[in-house]
């Protein structure tokens, strides 16, 4: 495998690179999260709009469906450079253009598609997603929201957790079980439900840094037109598996740490030489690990550029990859001292407070996208061909 990008997606990493720097502050001036959902909302709506203005929102669409039919490579480069500069999101790009958009694609209907699509690539809907749920988490196919039949409609019942923008989000995509006495992963349907429908509430959800990025949604008697549901009824399982199959990237999160690894050099080449003794071979070994992490991303894409579908490699990629960021967040909080702890509020934070912040933010890491318990049993059974039991 080759890992250098020929002069064509090397040239769009100059033009986007470009873009970015004059489109957002300077990395170094700004806290950026490095966790879903954790942009502000208003300045991530205004990026996304003028991301729809260059038809930069969803490059690895269709051009038919408003998109640039960008390569595999391209797509790389457009990620990479997004998380290296801290491009914010609220939902519009990481829901709707990563996960609902690409689903509808396989599975909607012409009329979903013209309705949907259009809207996402204009940054006009902002979508969330509702599957977790209190007792159906990594086994995804225990939930319990029910979604029964009246006519043209569903009437939907349950609840859903760690609903990421769901603050801020217009629309929701919702797998629900339409049929309870169907065997566990079948009877369930996949909705899109307007955020505004009656009987839909959502409920702020405080993180132990006290940052309100999730939420919790109800649904009480909502009511949603069957137009709404794409796929078949009580197949909703497979539609949602084809979603979750564009949710695992990690050349984004790979980029966005290479910036923060590149100002925490900055930092300690002006430290003490005993604070430079001590932490200089920690941060070598987190920077090794992170150029690994970046192979590995690259990986996924070389097997995609080949037509092959990546399965225990993208679980590689999430198990390695979220404990990078614990370890990496880690070792940065302790070789900071004391005054590491300092959160981004307070004017005395070294690095803008981002350790002391991303520490506590990137603590569930390992347990949301798929428990890495659930991605080792992946990569066991589908990778080393080892027996369930």
């Amino acid at each position: 495998m080759d890992f250098r990008l020929g002069p064509t997606e090397e040239q769009l990493r100059t033009e986007v690179r470009s873009f970015l720097q004059s489109a957002l502050p300077p990395v170094d001036k700004a806290f950026h999260p490095d966790v879903p959902g954790g942009s502000d909302f208003h300045e991530a709506l205004a990026f996304n709009q003028k991301l729809a203005a260059r038809g930069w929102i969803a490059p690895a669409w269709p051009k038919q469906y408003g998109g640039l039919d960008a390569t595999i490579y391209e797509q790389m480069v457009f990620s990479e450079e997004f998380g290296y500069f801290g491009a914010p999101d609220n939902g519009t790009r990481a829901f709707g253009v990563g996960m609902l958009g690409p689903t509808l694609i396989v599975h909607g209907t012409e009329q979903q598609k013209a309705e949907h699509l259009t809207r996402i690539t204009t940054a006009e809907a902002v979508w969330c997603q509702g599957y977790s749920e209190p007792g159906a988490g990594s086994d995804l196919a225990s939930l319990q929201t029910r979604a029964v039949r009246d006519g043209d409609d569903f009437i939907l019942n349950g609840q859903k957790i760690w609903t990421s923008g769901g603050h801020g989000a217009n629309w929701i995509f919702v797998l629900a079980r339409s049929d309870p006495a169907a065997p566990k992963h079948k009877g369930i349907s996949f909705f899109m439900v307007d955020m505004k429908t009656p009987g839909l509430t959502v409920r702020p959800l405080v993180n132990m840094a006290n940052r309100h990025d999730f939420n919790e949604v109800f649904f009480e008697d909502v009511r949603v037109p069957a137009a709404n549901m794409i796929g078949e009824e009580n197949r909703g399982w497979y539609v949602g598996m084809t979603l979750l199959d564009f949710e695992r990237s990690g050349v984004a999160r790979t980029g966005a740490q290479r910036r923060t690894l590149e100002v925490f050099a900055g930092w300690l080449r002006s430290a003490s030489p005993l604070v430079r003794t001590r932490a200089r071979l920690g941060f070598a070994e987190i920077l090794i690990a992170n150029n690994v992490a970046r192979a590995l991303g690259y990986r996924i894409g070389d097997m995609q550029t080949r037509g092959e579908h990546p399965s225990y490699e993208a679980s590689m990629v999430k198990v390695f990859q979220s404990e990078l960021s614990q370890r990496m967040y880690n070792f940065g909080l302790n070789a900071l001292g004391l005054a590491g702890q300092l959160r981004p509020e307070d004017p005395h934070a070294p690095l803008l407070g981002e350790f002391a912040e991303n520490y506590m933010l990137i603590s569930p890491a390992s347990v949301y996208s798929g428990s890495n318990e659930v991605q080792r049993n992946i990569i066991a059974s589908r990778g080393l061909g080892l027996p369930r039991d």
